[in-house]
């Protein structure tokens, strides 16, 4: 292959770069702001559905805003507003709590999707409102709804090149740096394309096996 194209010994020089960055930055990021959105979203389903709606409807303005801005702008923001604390620790949260907005949404349509007939089961069986959502709501709400959240997990992982806004070398950032240096761009974001298509691809699979396997109990 033409060296102007293509070239395999470039790109073995910056596939061990592109992988170390994915693993320390774009795969931290995306596991722990998945982590913080689907907490967070669930709390915020939950607390939907038990607050007064005069006391939700700020709550549902606050949503409604994080959702409808873009990411961009709330890293902007978060990073220049906190200063003081590192770039990736600040797009871990920004991008946990965007996407917590979306995640709440879909645990929500989980929630109001279970039979009434639960709900009077529980209370015919003396079980604490606790009990009754730990036992009974939350495992049957992340069953029925665990496809569409993995949907945003993937989105959120796409996401993550946003971060170099806020001076994140993450994985798309370090494929440029190394083409800045070579002046050759090709074979570094092409491998970065392939990293992110097989981690993508490898989360569907792992998250189709984890649907199968709670659709058994």
């Amino acid at each position: 292959m033409n060296d102007d194209i293509w070239s395999w010994d470039r790109a073995a020089e910056v596939f061990p770069d592109l992988l170390m960055t994915f693993l320390q930055v774009t795969l931290v990021a995306t596991v722990l702001g998945s982590a913080i959105a689907a907490v967070l979203g669930l709390i915020v389903a939950i607390t939907r559905r038990v607050m007064p709606k005069w006391l939700w409807m700020p709550v549902h303005a606050v949503m409604e805003f994080i959702r409808m801005t873009p990411v961009v702008i709330q890293l902007l923001f978060a990073y220049y507003t906190f200063n003081s604390i590192d770039g990736l620790t600040i797009g871990i949260v920004v991008l946990g709590i965007h996407y917590a907005t979306y995640m709440a949404e879909v645990y929500r349509s989980g929630i109001d999707a279970i039979p009434k007939g639960q709900w009077e089961a529980a209370t015919a069986l003396s079980m604490s409102r606790t009990r009754t959502w730990v036992k009974v709501i939350i495992p049957q709400a992340i069953r029925t709804t665990l496809p569409a959240l993995g949907t945003w997990v993937i989105s959120m992982f796409k996401d993550t090149p946003f971060l170099t806004v806020i001076f994140v070398t993450e994985m798309v950032r370090e494929a440029e740096r190394y083409g800045s240096r070579t002046f050759t761009y090709t074979e570094a974001l092409v491998l970065a394309g392939f990293i992110f298509l097989v981690a993508s691809y490898g989360t569907s699979v792992l998250l189709r096996k984890m649907e199968n396997r709670l659709a058994t109990y």
